[in-house]
């Protein structure tokens, strides 16, 4: 069984899919590991700490040369897989959805994608979610990104010359970057309030210690979506909410936007009218930038300034903490494949409850049900 890891090639891509420490652990269940010259730089891990840790550098895209399995953070292109075995898994975030070009290139070279953000939200399957363990990093990092843009200290601060209040945050979206959001500006002293479409995130936020903002008294609340994720509003609830956060957010110095939902474009949480209503000065992070943006007007890489109010947006925001990002996103990886690895077989055999989510092609064909019905 060979495992190989191509240097990423998408722009912007900091992370790798492999550290030495999961290298080693591949190296224990008997696989061969074989890393591209330099794939590692980038999230500060030397060609020297692979060989360190036992795995073969290669120079170039040779690395895949032979390789059963090929990990990515990124899924490679089809043609920087040539020299792979036939039928090779390819194991990555392979955005499905929005690259079905990509998803039938690969069923038409025969080989296996398996798309890591389609694991399931099911108690086996935590340690392998790598959309949990990177938004996590994405959570922390949009505050400390917010931190820096905003002209003000963050905690309220007496002084012999006077008292300076605390920093205003609202958090929109309470899945896993949005608690970490929450936690982060607690921790840097802000006063904090969030909402979400989902009821059941109140105790959570308030857990936390921040204010929890929902619309109350209104039926046909349709925010419980299939394993934890948010879905679509009724328009009652809508419209209600959309009250509610408008006069919200009217009175808040940092607001931090993290509502995603599968397959869809990111909704729109902030209207130009919402951000004419913030104070000069004040800052909005777009954690949704590169799927669309929840916010009027943002743009992926860039600060945008509307009505004297500073949008930011990263396109991988997890990428921006590569080190940590590619170590957790390793760590996803190698307690995926260790899961389901047959010792007589001397390979990784999925089950049908996690292999049907995350296989999108096979034999030739995409095979998984949710890029079928779309």
């Amino acid at each position: 069984m060979r495992i190989a890891v191509l240097k990423e090639r998408a722009e912007g891509e900091h992370r790798v899919a492999l550290t030495p420490e999961t290298a080693k652990k591949f190296a224990a269940l008997g696989a061969s590991v074989a890393v591209e010259e330099g794939a590692g730089v980038r999230a500060s891990i030397s060609d020297e700490a692979y060989r360190e840790a036992g795995a073969e550098v290669v120079t170039g895209p040779k690395a895949v040369g032979g390789a059963d399995i090929v990990l990515g953070v990124q899924p490679p292109d089809v043609m920087a897989l040539a020299g792979a075995k036939p039928g090779a898994w390819v194991a990555a975030t392979f955005d499905p959805f929005r690259n079905r070009d990509l998803v039938e290139a690969y069923a038409k070279a025969g080989f296996e994608a398996l798309s890591m953000e389609f694991m399931p939200r099911i108690t086996r399957a935590q340690s392998m979610d790598v959309l949990s363990s990177q938004s996590n990093l994405a959570g922390y990092k949009a505050v400390i990104t917010v931190a820096n843009e905003y002209g003000r200290a963050f905690p309220m601060m007496m002084t012999a010359a006077g008292t300076v209040q605390a920093a205003k945050v609202f958090v929109m979206g309470v899945g896993v970057a949005g608690l970490q959001a929450i936690a982060t500006a607690k921790r840097l002293g802000a006063q904090v309030s969030a909402t979400d479409v989902r009821s059941a995130t109140r105790e959570q936020i308030q857990s936390l210690g921040a204010k929890p903002v929902f619309v109350e008294e209104v039926e046909g609340i349709e925010g419980e979506g299939s394993g934890g994720y948010a879905t679509e509003m009724s328009e009652e609830y809508r419209k209600a909410q959309a009250e509610l956060v408008s006069s919200h957010v009217a009175k808040q110095d940092i607001v931090i936007t993290t509502a995603l939902i599968p397959g869809r474009p990111a909704p729109k949480l902030i209207t130009d009218a919402q951000i004419a209503s913030m104070k000069p000065g004040s800052v909005i992070f777009d954690l949704a930038a590169a799927q669309g943006g929840n916010v009027e007007g943002s743009r992926p890489d860039e600060t945008v300034e509307i009505h004297g109010v500073k949008i930011v947006g990263y396109s991988n925001t997890a990428g921006h903490l590569a080190a940590d990002a590619s170590a957790l996103f390793a760590r996803n990886l190698y307690n995926f494949l260790s899961a389901f690895w047959d010792e007589e077989a001397g390979k990784p055999v999925l089950d049908e409850e996690i292999g049907d989510a995350v296989r999108l092609t096979r034999g030739g064909k995409i095979v998984n049900e949710r890029l079928l019905e779309n």
